[in-house]
């Protein structure tokens, strides 16, 4: 069956999918699942140390079996992955965006991406689960009396958009995003603020009120990734509410 074009692909979150880390997450939109883990050290880069607060930054990767052909590993080619990199930026940018990190103490918070499966739309995948995850960890810290309530702030979720055959659409897989004419990631927080928005005209250009309306078409599918990260950010504290509490 066709999907609306206004419709999100079906989306699952699995909380603490591996048992290992502060948190973990597995986040799935139709054929793109990211495992998405946060795990903590107990220092902060040099430029964070007089604030007495913390950090939080990202990694991002594709695993080698995520697409049909075998993606490489960075550390087998021999050189900086240039797309990982961009990416994983994006993602960290996009969840210190969440946190008020001076509220966390003085702590860094690793959330490491890893594309599974790749069909389309992974870098707003790692954001939207990676945000999931940095919540979880984030509020057991806050449990075990280790950060302030006051390090949550609004949600962050993200999703693509794109105009193909001239219509706008929510949520590219590979086959619409491989032919859209425009390409559009949104990121966005729960007071409906933008935080990123990399919009490219592929094949042609797009006017300002094709660009409101994909906006439109992404808050509406944003809201319904928050609800999405709630349920499953109240799946892992019933099961796990503190750092080390089973």
């Amino acid at each position: 069956m066709t999907r609306p074009a206004d419709a999100l692909r079906p989306v699952t979150m699995t909380p603490d999918f591996v048992a290992a880390p502060l948190a973990s997450l597995l986040v799935a939109t139709g054929g793109t699942r990211v495992l998405c883990t946060a795990s903590l050290e107990e220092k902060v880069p040099p430029f964070r140390l007089a604030s007495g607060g913390g950090w939080l930054t990202a990694e991002y990767a594709m695993l080698p079996g995520s697409t049909p052909q075998r993606v490489r590993r960075a550390v087998s080619a021999g050189k900086v992955d240039g797309r990982a990199t961009e990416i994983q930026r994006l993602v960290g940018r996009s969840l210190r965006a969440g946190f008020d990190l001076d509220a966390i103490g003085p702590r860094t918070l690793w959330i490491d991406c890893d594309v599974i499966e790749a069909d389309g739309g992974t870098r707003t995948a790692s954001i939207t689960g990676g945000y999931a995850v940095a919540r979880i960890a984030i509020e057991r810290l806050i449990h075990d009396g280790l950060a302030q309530r006051a390090a949550l702030l609004p949600a962050v979720a993200a999703v693509s958009v794109g105009i193909c055959a001239g219509e706008p659409r929510l949520d590219l897989d590979y086959v619409l995003d491989s032919k859209a004419d425009v390409d559009m990631n949104v990121v966005m927080n729960h007071d409906g603020h933008l935080i990123e928005v990399q919009g490219t005209g592929e094949r042609t250009t797009f006017s300002r009120q094709q660009l409101d309306r994909l906006l439109d078409l992404a808050e509406a599918g944003i809201r319904e990734l928050f609800a999405h990260q709630e349920a499953a950010v109240a799946a892992a504290l019933a099961h796990r509410p503190g750092c080390a509490s089973v």
